[in-house]
């Protein structure tokens, strides 16, 4: 069965010039891709991409990948890798200190680099935290150029800026259970930070304190280029203190930064000005080296024409061992990228998941959910795809789309590609859609158009029927669905009326916001008058739901506690679930938000869906 699936993605992948792999950090295994240079190249300089951490890094997936892309096109190999418990490679011991971990996986990627291409030279390219595991990592092994983006250069500023997120975060939360107060109180305990479901450990946290790149001494590299922030400079001294040191050092403040990694996944846009000046820079620097070898030519030109698309990866604990990793590509003219994880002793017909795209999020997802759950469900006997839609995470463009589309009009047909991949040449025999916000709304959708699909799990969708045309801001309901309760809770507050007959409220917002949720009650109303006198309507959620469930797909709907959606189900669908409630069920966890960025909100949220993939 693999080697099936990995010819398929071999015969799809002739002449790419990305290459997806496995490679070995001590005993564990990291997840990249290798980017090649599609024409031999004159330069003996490869490069490696350290990430930033965290949600930064889920924004900032496209702008990376077009940092590579560049640096490839210009002639330089370039390894954009995951670190340890990160992305899509091996998890962690959540105890570890992850600064040591991360620095030992950066030279494990240089080392890999330089055996798979045979470059002698290397170039680290280093985003925020990243760039500080950069620094650190070349004072351990042998690096000869860095490219530093808004580096962090305080390892307690940086720690400083988690705990402001995280308790951003608790606050937005409407409500927040005994047991999430629980949870905060043990990680201020511990000494660990979880940030926007990502996890500093508390040994991590310890050696980010003591960390003061200044502290140091000069960088150890002989070039060095640092692109700051434009809006918020804060290493030129820096960068002018390792030029006075005898490094060939440059400086930039160059816009693009918020943009690129501040920005949620849908509304990120690539930094061009960034990675311009990358691309001259680099291409200045290698050009002062000594040519290529010969056999680093050769071997470079032979892989790009053999490169594969297909890898596997048995993990190095016991528990892992269980399990299988490979990355694939599949669907028209193998567009579309995804990972599988199956476990080693596949059953004769598994049954299988499909993950679909939250947003714009990579097909990891928000706090590696979409991994995590992956992992789980294979060690229990399942096949899980974790895809990409074309233009999001990995995938490709179709052409004359843009990047980051959440609701493309061609969804549906990626996902039958993904069902057509599982039920054709993995044979399985029962399968699920899941998603989780607009996932959610692509794995209805391809329900209703009647995929062969035995369950679909919906997390959080915000809305149930998508026009193309649309804004995203149009189905943000929030503001529409709770205005009863924000404003009914506004208008009984002395201090709200004080603000109102000021005039410093909003009252055409306000206005605006009661016209809304009117039109959305009336036609709401009139559509379920209709539905009683048996009229066939456009985009009737009962209908869909009843339909559905008729062909025998089970249907699993999980909300937050607060989320406009629950009160958008219950408008555009009636009493349909709870007459449907043997097929359709519904379950709200309480103190969670939209992403489940808590852990022990998506620890709910795990065992829900297990419980209904189980069952």
């Amino acid at each position: 069965m693999n080697s099936d699936l990995g010819q398929k993605s071999e015969n799809v992948s002739s002449g790419a010039s990305e290459e997806p792999l496995y490679f070995p950090a001590d005993a564990r295994r990291l997840f990249g891709w290798l980017h090649w240079p599609r024409a031999v190249s004159r330069f003996d300089l490869g490069m490696v991409i350290c990430k930033p951490f965290g949600y930064e890094a889920l924004c900032g997936h496209r702008s990376v990948r077009a940092f590579a892309k560049a640096a490839a096109a210009s002639g330089i190999p370039t390894l954009n890798f995951d670190y340890a418990g990160t992305g899509d490679s091996v998890d962690i011991d959540p105890a570890t200190d992850q600064i040591e971990t991360w620095c030992g996986d950066i030279i494990s990627a240089v080392t890999e680099l330089r055996q798979r291409t045979g470059v002698r030279r290397i170039c680290l390219l280093g985003f925020r935290l990243g760039a500080l595991l950069a620094t650190l990592a070349a004072r351990r092994t042998s690096i000869d150029a860095m490219i530093l983006v808004a580096p962090i250069l305080s390892g307690r500023t940086y720690l400083r800026e988690l705990q402001v997120t995280r308790m951003m975060a608790a606050r937005r939360l409407d409500s927040v259970s005994l047991a999430d107060n629980v949870e905060h109180e043990r990680f201020a305990a511990d000494g660990a930070i979880e940030a926007s479901g990502y996890y500093i450990s508390a040994s991590s946290v310890a050696a980010l304190s003591q960390l003061d790149v200044a502290s140091l001494g000069p960088p150890q590299s002989s070039a060095l280029l640092v692109i700051d922030r434009s809006g918020l400079p804060a290493a030129r001294a820096w960068t002018e203190s390792a030029s006075g040191q005898g490094i060939c050092a440059e400086y930039a403040a160059l816009p693009g930064f918020v943009e690129m990694m501040m920005t949620p996944p849908q509304y990120t846009r690539i930094p061009d000005l960034m990675i311009e000046r990358v691309r001259q820079w680099l291409t200045r620097f290698a050009s002062g080296l000594a040519p290529a070898p010969a056999a680093m030519q050769h071997r470079a030109s032979e892989s790009s024409k053999a490169m594969f698309l297909s890898a596997a990866v048995e993990g190095s604990t016991p528990d892992e061992q269980m399990l299988t990793e490979r990355a694939i590509r599949f669907g028209a003219d193998g567009m579309l990228f995804g990972v599988v994880t199956e476990p080693r002793n596949v059953q004769a017909q598994p049954r299988a998941v499909v993950f679909v795209n939250a947003g714009a999020d990579s097909h990891v997802c928000v706090g590696r959910i979409y991994v995590t759950l992956a992992r789980q469900w294979a060690r229990r006997g399942f096949v899980v795809l974790r895809m990409d839609l074309a233009g999001i995470g990995d995938s490709d463009n179709r052409s004359g789309r843009p990047d980051n589309e959440v609701y493309p009009p061609t969804a549906i047909e990626d996902i039958r590609a993904a069902v057509e991949l599982l039920r054709g040449q993995l044979r399985v025999s029962d399968v699920t859609i899941a998603g989780l916000c607009s996932g959610a709304y692509h794995a209805l959708r391809a329900a209703a158009a009647a995929l062969p699909l035995n369950r679909i799990f919906l997390v959080n969708p915000q809305t149930f029927f998508w026009q193309q045309g649309k804004e995203l801001a149009d189905i943000q309901l929030a503001e529409v669905i709770s205005a009863r309760r924000t404003y009914g809770d506004r208008v009984r507050s002395v201090e709200y009326w004080k603000k109102l007959l000021s005039g410093r409220a909003n009252v055409g917002y306000i206005v605006r916001v009661y016209v809304q949720r009117f039109i959305l009650w009336f036609t709401t109303t009139g559509r379920a008058l209709a539905r009683c006198l048996h009229f066939k309507l456009s985009n009737d959620l009962a209908r869909d739901l009843e339909e559905i469930v008729a062909r025998g797909v089970h249907i699993t709907i999980v909300f937050a506690r607060g989320e406009p959606g629950i009160e958008l189900l219950r408008l555009q669908s009636g009493s349909t679930v709870e007459r449907l409630r043997d097929r359709c069920q519904l379950h709200i966890i309480d103190g969670a938000d939209h992403t489940f960025s808590n852990s022990a909100s998506r620890t709910v949220l795990e065992q829900v869906l297990s419980d209904a993939l189980l069952t």
